[in-house]
């Protein structure tokens, strides 16, 4: 045990919850990554060298049991915890007039139900460090388009955000938002055509930023962040 901070991610095996994760273990935090794929976290733990500092947990973010399990285990083995990041999200890349519906129940759990469990699970250990707490957005979560669907999901998510910090801003915990517009990371695997041909952020853009935002200064509360490429309009 030792008094370096503590923080979990969902979703953290890949794009910008394994940058943060790389980031945040280079500035001394100890870090439990989550994700559906056991042998992507491996993957992502053996890359970094298996830090002691690192824990990884396989599980579903919009299981209420596997939530619960991966806070349990990051109390019990650093001892502590003072930051959640709410990253797990993944989009179907169809809409509400010829979508395939049968896909849509695992996009809104992951992408509604996954940052609501993670707050409450998390918030009494939250509780006592004064954490904080990060949800990573998007901005299809402040900008209407036709039919969007995931789009809807990301409003959401908005209003998770700022819900969850009139709730608890006179804990002292912060809560912050970050909307990320096109981000160069596997998001696309699952899109109509593949990777389109547009500006993109690097994950490790979107990890400086959410990493800037926890690390301000006791007192100061970073809540919405937008984030695009110049170059992206909407």
């Amino acid at each position: 045990m030792t008094d370096s901070p503590v923080a979990l991610i969902t979703g953290g095996g890949s794009g910008i919850g394994a940058a943060t994760a790389r980031q945040l273990l280079e500035q001394g935090y100890r870090v439990t990554v989550t994700g559906r794929s056991g042998d992507r976290l491996r993957r992502f733990a053996a890359e970094l060298g298996e830090p002691d500092g690192l824990l990884v947990m396989p599980g579903h973010a919009a299981d209420h049991e596997a939530v619960r399990t991966a806070v349990a285990a990051t109390l019990t083995t650093f001892g502590r915890l003072d930051v959640v990041v709410a990253n797990a999200g993944y989009a179907t890349f169809d809409d509400l007039a010829d979508g395939d519906p049968t896909g849509w129940d695992d996009m809104v759990l992951t992408n509604v139900l996954g940052p609501a469990l993670l707050i409450n699970a998390a918030l009494p250990a939250l509780r006592e460090s004064q954490g904080r707490i990060v949800l990573v957005g998007s901005v299809a979560g402040h900008i209407h388009t036709p039919g969007n669907i995931y789009g809807a999901t990301k409003w959401a998510v908005t209003g998770i955000a700022e819900n969850t910090r009139r709730m608890v801003t006179a804990e002292g915990i912060g809560v912050t938002l970050i909307s990320p517009g096109a981000t160069k990371t596997n998001f696309f695997d699952g899109a109509p055509g593949g990777l389109p041909n547009r500006d993109f952020l690097p994950p490790e853009q979107l990890g400086k930023t959410i990493v800037w935002a926890i690390s301000q200064p006791s007192g100061v509360d970073i809540n919405t962040l937008i984030v695009r490429p110049v170059g992206q309009p909407v």
